[in-house]
């Protein structure tokens, strides 16, 4: 891989399409498996060894790393590149394994303790990489997307949930629903940075299942792998605009950036009770109005959004035109005398949905919701680049357990791009490391 100084921390676009067996090599050299080969070397106990846990595990994972579309792609390069072959414990073609052997070892991986412990294999990942990097994690978004899969031919006893269908409206700027995606199986729930783009959380449900009920449990796992109070904002669709939402987030003291639904029905706007004098009012996204009372009919203005006061939980909002030095009709009897102009604070108890620490109407929100775009594009590598979409697992431990591989592959590789070294641009020679590298290679 060839990246310059001049590339972000996590450059994805300078993946190579097939990587250096080099790369290979400090990929698995990285990863904190052992916990989950001891594992599955215990539960396989003194049985029949002729494909050693760590060959298989070497095979299941190798497939994303190459961005090999089958498992058959695999085996096959597998049986005809000898160095790739002699990196997984392989001395001779004989000793690749077969398909069934990989397709049992993916029901294995996706059986508890195994699915625990190779989720664990993420975080640990991901908790490295955000103890070296501080501004990993500040700022992060939510997203959910759909992923195909295939039932089990026989119907075993399993404690994960079956796939079942989900279908996904999309509407027009008046709420009419244009048109409508089904499909059957599972969806993907990712907390992702938005300025490095790497998966900080991860969780699987049946694709019925409604975004809002999974936003604490990403957030939690998200919290696990961060240092204490490093998470600020989450940025999600309306999907998360949810009254519980918004009330765990606000306990977690992290502040929401998410997209309000459309449920007042012929409703402009609501008079906010005790402020002004009675000409304040506010709309369904929150923004808050003041009347020019001298107009007929009366004129709205958008009102000054001058700060959130945390310790009063509210949010402080000031004449518009003394805030615009303008002239303003109305300011004698709005102001009634006060330089500053009349201020009004809002209390977010009055609605947390409508009322969050940043306001819709902000340059501040606006910047932080288009964040919400990086996980659009995570789900696309994690799509186009590792094939977490294959649409032809079938069984829900085989399909938790290559989810899992994708996720770890993401991170694993999300941590060789930190931490190799950069050229200097039109230059050959005089490398350097970024300081997260440095840190990554101790003296």
């Amino acid at each position: 891989m060839k990246i310059y100084t001049t590339d972000p921390l996590f450059p994805w676009d300078r993946l190579d399409d097939a990587p250096e067996l080099r790369t290979l090599i400090e990929f698995f050299s990285l990863l904190p498996d052992g916990p989950l080969l001891e594992a599955l070397g215990h539960q396989r106990g003194k049985g029949r060894d002729e494909y050693p846990v760590r060959t298989l595990w070497f095979c299941v994972l190798l497939q994303p790393v190459l961005r090999h579309p089958t498992l058959e792609l695999t085996l096959a390069e597998l049986r005809r590149n000898a160095e790739l072959r002699r990196l997984g414990g392989m001395e001779s073609e004989a000793q690749v394994p077969k398909a069934w052997n990989i397709s049992r070892f993916m029901r294995r991986l996706g059986e508890e303790p195994f699915r625990t412990l190779l989720h664990e294999v993420f975080a640990s990942l991901a908790r490295t990489l955000a103890a070296r990097e501080p501004s990993l994690g500040v700022h992060v978004a939510g997203d959910s997307t759909h992923l195909a899969a295939r039932r089990a031919r026989r119907r075993a006893p399993s404690s994960l949930p079956a796939p079942d269908g989900g279908h996904k409206q999309y509407a027009d700027a008046e709420g009419h629903v244009t048109h409508v995606f089904e499909w059957f199986g599972y969806k993907l729930h990712l907390l992702c940075d938005t300025k490095h783009e790497v998966v900080l959380a991860y969780h699987i449900t049946p694709a019925s299942t409604a975004d809002n009920t999974q936003v604490m449990t990403l957030v939690e796992q998200a919290q696990a792998v961060l240092p204490p109070d490093r998470l600020e904002t989450l940025a999600y669709d309306k999907a998360a605009d949810d009254g519980g939402v918004h009330a765990a987030l606000r306990t977690a003291g992290i502040r929401p950036v998410i997209q309000q639904r459309t449920m007042w029905k012929g409703e402009r706007e609501r008079v906010l009770e005790g402020a002004g004098i009675g000409n304040v009012v506010y709309d369904e996204a929150g923004t808050v109005y003041c009347y020019d009372m001298t107009q007929d009919p009366p004129v709205r203005h958008a009102m000054a959004y001058i700060g959130h006061e945390p310790a009063r939980g509210t949010l402080k909002y000031r004449c518009p035109a003394r805030h615009q030095n303008r002239r303003c009709p109305c300011a004698g009897r709005c102001n009634a005398g006060k330089t500053y102009g009349m201020t009004v604070r809002v209390k977010q108890d009055l609605d947390l949905r409508r009322f969050p620490p940043i306001p819709r109407a902000t340059k501040q929100f606006e910047r932080r919701y288009k964040g919400r775009t990086a996980c659009e594009r995570v789900n696309g590598r994690l799509k186009v680049f590792w094939g977490v979409d294959d649409g032809n697992v079938a069984g829900g431990e085989a399909f938790f357990a290559h989810v899992g591989l994708v996720m770890v592959a993401h991170i694993g590789l999300a941590t060789l791009l930190a931490q190799a070294p950069r050229r200097e641009p039109g230059t050959w020679g005089r490398m350097r490391l970024r300081d997260i590298a440095r840190r990554a290679h101790p003296k």
